[in-house]
């Protein structure tokens, strides 16, 4: 293990020297180990776990479907398990970890782009202020919505925050995505294109294989979420298993907000999948 771990370590955090499925392996190796014997710092667990999110979605956009994931994680736990704490090889794969995701823990912003859109993550402290701290921008033809994750410090709630282009206000919101427990993978319609070029609207699963969570709650959108070019806007928060369910996706589909009108009418915007595991653990500091 030592000498699989010191070949990738050498490289982290980037994902260029090193196969994306094998990078994958080793990074749960890591986590697999810091949840066993307690190897690192809340920060440097954070910075391992968001690192090891983007090496999955890395080996997903790569071909790796749900099975091969599986199977790799469960040899890296495997591995871990019949490796004793005090082990040689766990001390120092330890600590070139710590060499390697010193630095990145201390980052407080991180952008993730994706094939058509960014993540933009922010972990700045505040107990007061109100952020978007993990936010993807979308304008489909004038209309404009934030998504993502906002709150105080420690407090992530999924959010939405629309303004459309002739002013209409959407009694209700409900957030789309496809059903991972009923699927075994993305539905990637390319149509000849380049996965790249593909719209977000053929990146979403059909209507057979979608699950929809219901906005919680509606408000008009405080001057704190919205951006600086965005004078007036509606807020709708979604349930916290939103979160959980998005971040089981693939990062190369998308979902989709729906927003409801007097008259049966609904509006959608898409948002594209991406890295927002990586994002979402970026922002987490692991518990001990």
């Amino acid at each position: 293990m030592g000498v699989i771990l010191g070949a990738w370590l050498a490289a982290a955090p980037g994902l260029a020297n090193a196969g994306s499925l094998d990078l994958f392996y080793e990074r749960t190796v890591m986590t697999a180990a810091d949840s066993k014997c307690g190897l690192f710092t809340p920060q440097v667990g954070s910075a391992l776990a968001a690192a090891r999110a983007q090496a999955r979605g890395a080996a997903q956009r790569a071909g790796a479907d749900k099975a091969k994931l599986a199977q790799t994680e469960q040899r890296a736990w495997s591995k871990v398990q019949s490796t004793p704490c005090e082990s040689r090889d766990i001390a120092v794969a330890a600590g070139r970890v710590r060499d390697a995701f010193e630095g990145y823990a201390r980052l407080i912003r991180m952008d993730y782009p994706g094939d058509q859109s960014i993540w933009r993550a922010d972990r700045s402290s505040s107990a007061t202020a109100v952020r978007w701290r993990l936010a993807q921008d979308q304008s489909p033809a004038g209309d404009r919505m934030v998504f993502g994750l906002a709150g105080r410090e420690g407090a992530n709630a999924v959010m939405a925050v629309v303004r459309f282009r002739d002013g209409a206000a959407p009694y209700a919101a409900r957030l789309v995505m496809r059903d991972d427990d009923v699927t075994n993978g993305p539905y990637l319609n390319q149509r000849g294109a380049r996965l790249a070029k593909t719209p977000l609207a053929q990146r979403l699963a059909p209507p057979g294989a979608q699950v929809a969570f219901a906005a919680e709650a509606r408000s008009r959108a405080g001057v704190d979420l919205l951006p600086k070019d965005m004078a007036a806007g509606w807020a709708f928060r979604f349930p916290p298993d939103a979160a959980r369910t998005l971040a089981g996706l693939d990062p190369r589909e998308s979902i989709a907000v729906d927003f409801l009108f007097s008259g049966d009418a609904t509006r959608r915007i898409y948002v594209e999948v991406g890295d927002f595991a990586a994002g979402r653990a970026f922002l987490q500091v692991a518990s001990r």
